[in-house]
């Protein structure tokens, strides 16, 4: 049975690293094949051109215009691609930060997922400090995070750190500073 595996949280945190750190480990463990569906690396050209042409900044991401037009079509097709590979026997492993999606419980809502039957769904909620986010955030110097930077407070606003009582079926993963024991529970919990 297919797996689709979404590694979530707010920007800065380590998503994208941490799934590629754990895509090989987890195609070894189970013995299936999977895909690596990153929104930026999926979408983040075509944002770019869309939003150059409509604000003459294309590293905006952040923006309401960007919030109010583009995000939710870009999250549609990474999930209309993550079900094409499910459909396939593909597992999927999708990274962004669906931050909207986890506080309205859809990615644990099987008809708002619409996913092949026997998909197995695992959601990480990757998380770390605010100031250590921002530091990061700063120091990979990435012009898609201008937006954001430049407009921390308004941003800092939609961050949240869902609480394991009401988000059960989050995993969540402190990415501060994990160790192989950290990893490797992480990594049985995905293949579980």
């Amino acid at each position: 049975m297919p797996r689709l595996i979404f590694f979530c949280g707010h920007a800065g945190t380590g998503k994208t690293t941490l799934a590629h750190r754990l895509i090989g480990p987890l195609m070894e463990a189970t013995g299936e094949p999977f895909c690596l569906l990153d929104k930026d690396t999926l979408y983040g050209r075509y944002s770019a051109a869309a939003m150059g042409a409509l604000t003459g900044d294309p590293n905006d991401r952040d923006s309401p215009l960007y919030l109010q037009h583009l995000r939710d079509p870009e999250y549609q097709g990474l999930l209309d691609t993550a079900r094409e590979n499910l459909a396939l026997g593909i597992s999927a492993i999708v990274i962004g930060p669906l931050s909207r999606e986890i506080r309205e419980h859809r990615l644990s809502d099987p008809q708002w997922l619409a996913l092949p039957a026997g998909t197995t769904v695992r959601v990480v909620w990757v998380h770390l400090p605010e100031d250590e986010a921002h530091a990061r955030i700063v120091r990979r110097g990435n012009p898609n995070d201008a937006y954001k930077l430049a407009h921390w407070e308004d941003y800092r606003q939609r961050r949240f750190m869902p609480d394991p009582a009401e988000y059960p079926e989050l995993i969540y993963f402190d990415n501060l500073a994990p160790g192989e024991a950290e990893v490797a529970r992480l990594l049985d919990a995905l293949r579980a």
